[in-house]
């Protein structure tokens, strides 16, 4: 039997495992494994682009366009 490739959600940029979940707080998220918290930036940590936040449910905003890197800083 094939494996379908479960989606556990986002990748932490600090441990890479896929358990970054969102806060209550718009724009802030927290690793369930090893309880970092981060913030969503609007310019690229990586390449320094600066992009829109639209703090929605949409987990696109977290990869910049630019680069590929992550829009997260470490609080």
């Amino acid at each position: 039997m094939e494996d379908a490739g479960v989606n556990l959600g986002l990748e932490c940029p600090s441990c890479k495992e896929p358990w970054l979940r969102r806060t209550n707080l718009p724009g802030r998220y927290r690793c369930v494994f090893c309880l970092n918290r981060f913030e969503l930036r609007s310019d690229c940590p990586d390449c320094g682009s600066h992009a829109t936040i639209a703090r929605m449910t949409d987990d696109a905003n977290v990869t910049c366009r630019n680069c590929g890197g992550s829009m997260l800083t470490t609080i």
